[in-house]
């Protein structure tokens, strides 16, 4: 199987000279172990997900540890946190850097115990499936900003791929690009079901994988929408605290995304729920029946699925570069209103707004954008933000290449990204 560069490289690899540990998160199937064997073949590898090896270090961490020197790299290190103390205790102990790489399959905010423990010590990072960069070797490297002078630069290289909808069908597992490719739907019902069998018992205490599976799927067809607990609840049977909490657990192992709403200190009239976005399409399409781009293409979730691919692409351009980009990113909807005997509509909203040295970026994502200048309507919201000025702004849809729609806003292509 050709190996696939990955953009994040260069930094981890920079961390690697400058501090002890070296931590890289994100969810299974992404590509961890493959990078950092790939990185440093001089350190020994040992997984955690073996529970020979796992009792061993939970039984005999002292012993387990003496036979474990560094340089050496840990996968999945949250199943034993009880190494932390002693992984500290080495780090204090030496001068050089680039001792233990560790992963795990859990986000930067459930593995506290990690962080909180290595502090000042450890760089964290989070791989995600591939880009659309990175699947078509794509070397710009600069993450997404809606501004002229970023346009220019990703026209240097930018192109147009055959069918964006056959990328997004397939989704961005390194596995299902190797030479030969797995079954699209055995490879997809295969990590369902590790998952099941794994983070859904581990972490939701789930004794029955149907009913997380019903909940996945329905979380599923929602993406790109804004979260309602209750409705999910009603669908699957559920109360709403369970869902919540099986909502944290999706979130924490890297299958979805819940993009924050935009301050209320910012914006006073916006809601206060997250949107949901999964993290890979594919899985998307698998857990909601769409077995061909075609049907994905011309079915009923098309819009929210390019919305979810688009932002997902967005995030990636940062996370690719170390950049932590959670406090970045949020979105912008009015909260519902309705006069006496009306039904309440939704209000305006902005898809997407990235923050940058006070100047809040408004972006907008449009499957079928006929009418660009209507979507970008709602940037002038931002007009009343307290304390933040409104940039550029862009609606990114299929359309042929980059174009103007007023002056501040852009149209772009999906592969501007």
């Amino acid at each position: 199987m050709e190996y696939i560069e990955r953009s994040i490289t260069p930094y981890i690899k920079a961390a690697a000279d400058n501090f002890k540990a070296v931590l890289v998160t994100g969810a299974r199937h992404t590509g961890k172990t493959t990078l950092l064997r790939t990185l440093f073949p001089d350190s020994k590898y040992v997984s955690f997900d073996d529970p020979f090896i796992e009792d061993q270090a939970v039984r005999s961490t002292e012993s387990f540890m003496s036979l474990n020197r560094p340089p050496v790299a840990f996968d999945e290190i949250h199943r034993v946190p009880e190494l932390l103390r002693y992984i500290k205790m080495e780090c204090d102990s030496r001068y050089e850097y680039g001792l233990y790489c560790l992963t795990g399959s859990q986000s930067f905010e459930s593995m506290g115990n990690v962080t909180g423990s290595l502090s000042g010590r450890v760089s964290v990072f989070e791989l995600s499936a591939l880009s659309l960069r990175e699947i078509r070797k794509d070397p710009f490297s600069e993450p997404f900003l809606p501004t002229p002078e970023y346009v220019a630069k990703r026209g240097k290289t930018a192109a147009k791929p055959g069918n964006i909808w056959q990328i997004i069908h397939r989704g961005g597992y390194p596995e299902l690009y190797g030479d030969p490719a797995p079954d699209w739907r055995q490879f997809y019902a295969d990590c369902v079901r590790t998952y099941l069998e794994r983070e859904a018992r581990e972490m939701a205490h789930v004794k029955d994988p149907g009913s997380f599976l019903r909940f996945m799927t329905a979380v599923a067809s929602r993406t790109g929408q804004v979260v309602n607990y209750s409705d999910i609840a009603r669908e699957t049977g559920r109360d709403p605290a369970t869902i919540r909490n099986w909502i944290r657990v999706l979130e924490a192992t890297g299958i979805i995304y819940l993009l924050k709403p935009c301050s209320p200190s910012v914006l006073k009239r916006g809601t206060k729920t997250p949107k949901v976005y999964f993290r890979d399409t594919g899985l998307v399409s698998y857990l909601t029946g769409w077995l061909t781009p075609e049907t994905l293409e011309h079915g009923s979730m098309a819009a929210n699925m390019f919305e979810t691919f688009a932002v997902s692409e967005i995030l990636k351009s940062y996370s690719n570069q170390g950049i932590d980009y959670r406090y970045c990113v949020s979105y912008y909807r009015e909260r519902e209103s309705a006069k006496d005997g009306e039904e309440k509509e939704p209000g305006s909203g902005i898809d997407l707004i990235i923050e940058e040295n006070g100047t809040l970026y408004p972006v907008n994502i449009k499957k079928g954008s006929t009418d660009p200048a209507r979507a970008a309507g709602s940037f002038r919201i931002l007009d009343k933000a307290e304390g933040r000025k409104r940039g550029k702004g862009a609606v990114i849809s299929l359309c042929p290449a980059p174009g103007m729609i007023r002056e501040n806003v852009l149209e772009l292509p999906v592969w501007y990204i």
